[in-house]
């Protein structure tokens, strides 16, 4: 049996918690992946993100972990934060080990991507100047 592991969390992540849970003595490869909070959205400047989840969230990112490890057949994890971030905090974490590397990188990025697509999770960005701007957020996702 493949085991997962996915959490939605409104404090801190130690990126720790995921690289322990995929790590494994068959494995020879941890990739993970940090989603940090930068300084600007294309060419305007950004101080500051909040994250809100449906309540729905952690179930899908399970069901996407689940996919890549039933896919791969490796050991899957990921944490997404919510709440307000700063520049520089981290807001996911995504890991995957693999006997080899070029799997792990391989199945990594696509559990980021399928992450960013499927997990119901909207940012909403905080500008020096101006109204905050939501993200990801449109009629069909309220």
């Amino acid at each position: 049996m493949i085991e997962v592991f996915a959490a939605i969390s409104a404090t801190p992540i130690d990126p720790a918690v995921v690289d322990d849970f995929v790590l494994s003595p068959e494995n020879g490869a941890v990739v993970s992946f940090q989603g940090i909070v930068r300084n600007h959205d294309q060419e305007r400047e950004v101080t500051a993100l909040d994250y809100q989840s449906h309540p729905e969230a952690e179930r899908v990112l399970r069901e996407c972990c689940e996919r890549i490890a039933g896919q791969t057949g490796l050991r899957v994890a990921a944490i997404h934060r919510t709440g307000s971030l700063l520049i520089g905090d981290i807001a996911l974490v995504a890991a995957v080990a693999a006997p080899h590397r070029a799997e792990a990188f391989a199945a990594c990025a696509e559990l980021v991507e399928l992450i960013k697509q499927s997990v119901p999770i909207w940012k909403r960005q905080r500008f020096p100047a101006g109204a905050p701007e939501w993200v990801g957020l449109d009629a069909s996702a309220e």
